[in-house]
């Protein structure tokens, strides 16, 4: 028991490491921020045209049947 827990523990600790400067400069890739993604500002678009409800991308709104 008592050497399962040291093992664990062993591992636990080995896994976490500090990040050198050199290594910082890939945290601030374009690729690594979150965000929406443009399919997903894509499918938004169109649902909200498709709903009706404001224009494609935050344009006029109003009814989406075109009636006056």
């Amino acid at each position: 028991m008592q050497a399962t827990a040291a093992v664990t523990a062993a591992l636990v600790l080995a896994s976490c490491s500090s990040v050198k400067e050199y290594q910082k400069n890939r945290l601030n890739d374009s690729e690594m921020v979150l965000g929406s993604r443009k399919i997903q500002k894509t499918e938004t678009s169109f649902q909200s045209y498709r709903e009706g409800a404001s224009g494609a991308n935050g344009g006029k709104t109003g009814g989406g049947c075109g009636c006056n």
